[in-house]
Order: structure tokens, then sequence, then C-alpha cells
């Protein structure tokens, strides 16, 4: 589990608030698409939405982790602190996608958690 265990490695500098930690595993053209949201082209878009939504880093609880080729598909749950400074709890499941072992494409289905 090659690219999935390089996914988990990056996640655990966005898990310490460390985001060019994880941008250095990120392809320069990466980009990633939050299902009936937004897309973000490009690391810069990625750096300025990780500035701006994890102020304080994410808790993530991953369920499972498939890789298959160049895909590592990953579920769960995180919680983000919002502006008001109140955890939001949501489901994930993201779809990655490598390139040479960096990440190039993130296709995420983020659904609110009921509380």
């Amino acid at each position: 589990m090659k690219n999935a265990s390089i996914l988990h490695t990056a996640n655990e500098f966005v898990s310490k608030g460390d985001h060019e930690g994880f941008l250095a595993y990120c392809t320069d053209q990466t980009k990633w698409v939050f299902v009936g949201e937004r897309t973000l082209n490009g690391k810069e878009e990625v750096r300025t939405y990780m500035e701006e939504f994890y102020e304080e880093p994410p808790v993530f609880n991953v369920e499972k982790t498939i890789e298959e080729e160049d895909f590592v598909t990953v579920t769960g749950e995180i919680r983000l602190k919002n502006k008001a400074g109140e955890y939001e709890h949501f489901y994930y499941c993201d779809i990655w996608r490598f390139e040479d072992g960096k990440i190039a494409e993130l296709k995420a289905f983020v659904i609110g958690k009921p509380q």
C-alpha cells in the first residue's frame, strides 16, 4: 500500500497544522474537487483553502483505506473547528489520485453528520 502510506504520512502534517509539510506531497497542478461545493486548481488554491478552513488542525477518524493502482479511497469522519470555535462533524469519502508518488487529485464527498 505504497500510495496509501504516502497519503497517511502527508495527513500527519495536516493533523499537526503543518500545511507546507502536507503540500510537499502534492503535485504543483494538484486538483481538489469537493463535490457539489468547489474545485481547487493548483497548490496555491489548496494552500489558501487550508489556511482558511484548517485554522486549527482537523481531527480525522479513518474507517477504511483502499488502494488500487494510482488511487487511494479513504472513508471516515472529520471534525473541523468553525469560526465560532465549535467543532462541526462530517462523514467523508475521499478518492485520491497519485502521479509518481505525489497527490495529483482529490475528489471529496463530504456530508454533515447530524448531532
